[in-house]
C-alpha cells in the first residue's frame, strides 16, 4: 500500500487527488497539508514539515501554488519522501536544486500536464515540427491560474524547438507589433510565439498551430474536468517510488516516447 500526503488538499485539484487516491486499491491518503485547514477523514496540517514529522509517507503530491511548491518539496525530500509535482511555475534552477536534494535515493517527478491527451498532443507536435516553418501556441486556462504561460505551453515549446534543432518560427515576431500595442505577438518561448488566454470559461486547453505554404495543421487538446488529470496523477504516484532523480513529463511513465 502506497502512503500518500497531499499538499493543497483543500483546493480544487487537491480535492480531486484525495478522491482519486482514496478510490484506488493500492494507495491511501495518510495526511493532508494546506494553509486553509479543513476537517477531513485524515489528519491535516498547515506545513509539510509538521505533517511528515508526524507521519511516514512514500509520496508527497503537490498541487499548491508556485510560491510554495519548492519549499514543500524540499521539506519532503529532507524527510525521505518522493515527490509528485503538479504545480507549475518552478524554474529550471529550482528543479535542479530539487534534483540535488533527491540524490540517488529519491524521485522528483514533475509533470507540466497529467492528462494523457496533452502528452500525446506534445508528441504529435514533435513529429510535425520539422515539416512546418511556422508554429504558434495558444493556451487557454481559467482566470484563477497563477502562471502564464502554462507549464504545458512551456514544455510544448521546448519539445518543438528540440525537434526543429532550435530553429525559431519563421512567422513575424515583435518587429511587426504596432507601437503602443507591444505584446500583441505574445511571448517568445524558444523562438515560438506563445499566447495565454485567461477566462472562467475554460479549465485547460491548448492548440498548437503549424503553418506552411497553403496549409495549416492544428493540434488541440481540451480538459473540461479536473478528473481528466487523475489517471496520470495515480500513475505518477505508483511509478515515482520505483525511480530516482528528476523526471520531467508523464510520457516517461507511459509507453509513448
Amino acid at each position: 500500500m502506497i502512503s500518500v500526503a497531499v499538499a493543497g488538499y483543500a483546493g480544487r485539484m487537491g480535492s480531486a487527488v484525495v478522491d482519486a487516491v482514496t478510490s484506488a486499491d493500492d494507495m491511501t491518503v495518510v495526511c493532508g497539508i494546506d494553509p486553509h485547514k479543513q476537517t477531513r477523514s485524515f489528519p491535516t496540517y498547515t506545513s509539510v514539515a509538521s505533517a511528515l514529522e508526524a507521519h511516514t509517507c512514500d509520496v508527497l503530491v503537490d498541487f499548491t501554488q508556485p510560491t510554495s511548491v519548492f519549499d514543500n518539496c524540499k521539506a519532503a525530500l529532507r524527510a525521505g519522501v518522493n515527490c509528485v509535482i503538479g504545480t507549475t511555475g518552478l524554474s529550471d534552477e529550482q528543479l535542479h536544486e530539487l534534483e540535488k536534494c533527491a540524490g540517488d535515493k529519491l524521485c522528483v517527478f514533475f509533470a507540466p500536464n497529467f492528462t494523457t491527451g496533452a502528452v500525446l498532443m506534445m508528441q504529435f507536435a514533435q513529429v510535425a515540427a520539422p515539416y512546418f516553418p511556422e508554429v504558434e501556441i495558444i493556451e487557454y486556462h481559467h482566470a484563477k491560474k497563477l502562471d502564464a504561460p502554462s507549464g504545458t505551453a512551456l514544455r510544448s515549446a521546448a519539445l518543438i524547438a528540440a525537434a526543429r534543432d532550435g530553429k525559431p518560427s519563421q512567422a513575424p515576431m515583435k518587429e511587426s507589433e504596432t507601437a503602443g500595442c507591444e505584446g500583441a505577438r505574445g511571448a517568445c518561448v524558444q523562438g515560438i510565439p506563445v499566447h495565454s488566454v485567461r477566462s472562467m470559461g475554460y479549465v485547460a486547453s491548448q492548440e498548437i498551430i503549424f503553418g506552411s505554404f497553403g496549409q495549416t495543421l492544428t493540434i488541440r487538446h481540451d480538459s473540461w474536468d479536473r478528473n481528466s488529470y487523475m489517471p496520470g496523477v495515480l500513475l505518477g504516484i505508483r511509478k515515482a517510488p520505483l525511480h530516482t532523480g528528476l523526471i520531467v513529463g508523464l510520457e516517461n511513465f507511459m509507453d509513448v516516447k
